[in-house]
């Protein structure tokens, strides 16, 4: 696929901002358009926290403070998407803008049908407010279930101009492949592809995959077979500094499997300290 539609869902964070840096950036070398999406979180507007504390405080009812409360937040998403569009356009690109009341996840993922890849920072304001103390809720509920490749950005920027790919031959590391190779063809980025294995042999059925599928195609690629624990190796391959984007295939295990062993993807984008592009 193609990658022409970025959706990027602005909070106004710190490391917002630098995902927006990283979209502006992805949007120049791609060609794509930039979406910028607000949520009125209906679990702020709707706290029940004001219901139980509104009477012993001395606030006025929740139901003539809820108003309030709305039309706060959405002055401040008006601001945001404003700061947004100067951003952008100072940048040279004119993009669309979009806000919503709505649950910060599902809204996402309902816009996120109308792109072709969704972006978010590793950390927003909102990672406290969902059941998930490992990334944030919102990001992790995304890249499960919205469909679309997902860039999960670090806390600082810096430009992308080589690519790596862990890939061990699953459904999501093919497709993951796909992605890789259509934006090394893109971007003239070089890709280094990594198989992570113990087994000699499953290594090089592998490497016979990738090479196989690359060969009708003009890529400057590298095929780098490790040994070890799959989310280690792959960090210590970011460490050195060779990549500046890694793609790879998303929970390709099942979660119970996840929850006794843990998750790569999770571990990987949790301590990257580069874009992660991620599909299932």
């Amino acid at each position: 696929m193609t990658i022409s539609k970025i959706l990027i869902p602005i909070d106004g964070s710190e490391r917002g901002n630098i995902a927006l840096e990283y979209g502006i950036y992805f949007a120049k070398r791609l060609h794509a358009e930039l979406v910028g999406f607000h949520v009125i979180d209906l679990r702020v507007v709707q706290g029940p926290v004001f219901t139980d504390i509104s009477g012993s405080i001395g606030l006025p009812p929740y139901q003539d403070f809820l108003p309030l409360m709305q039309s706060s937040l959405d002055e401040r998403a008006e601001a945001i998407l404003k700061a947004f569009l100067a951003r952008c356009e100072k940048a040279g690109l004119h993009p669309e803008t979009r806000k919503v009341l709505g649950i910060v996840d599902n809204a996402i993922i309902e816009e996120g049908k109308n792109a072709d890849c969704i972006l978010l920072p590793q950390r927003g304001e909102h990672l406290q407010l969902g059941s998930s103390n490992i990334l944030g809720s919102t990001v992790e509920s995304v890249i499960r279930r919205s469909g679309k490749p997902v860039i999960v950005t670090p806390a600082t920027f810096i430009e992308v101009e080589s690519m790596g790919l862990a890939y061990d031959g699953s459904g999501p590391a093919q497709n993951a492949l796909t992605i890789a190779r259509e934006l090394s063809e893109n971007a003239s980025w070089p890709l280094s592809v990594i198989i992570i294995t113990d087994d000699h042999s499953v290594g090089a059925h592998l490497t016979k995959e990738v090479e196989n599928y690359l060969e009708p195609f003009n890529i400057d690629c590298e095929i780098i077979v490790l040994r070890g624990k799959e989310d280690r190796e792959i960090l210590r391959f970011i460490e050195e500094g060779s990549i500046e984007l890694m793609v790879m295939g998303a929970y390709g295990h099942n979660r119970l499997r996840e929850l006794i062993l843990g998750s790569t993807t999770s571990s990987v984008i949790r301590k990257s300290t580069i874009p992660v592009l991620l599909t299932r």
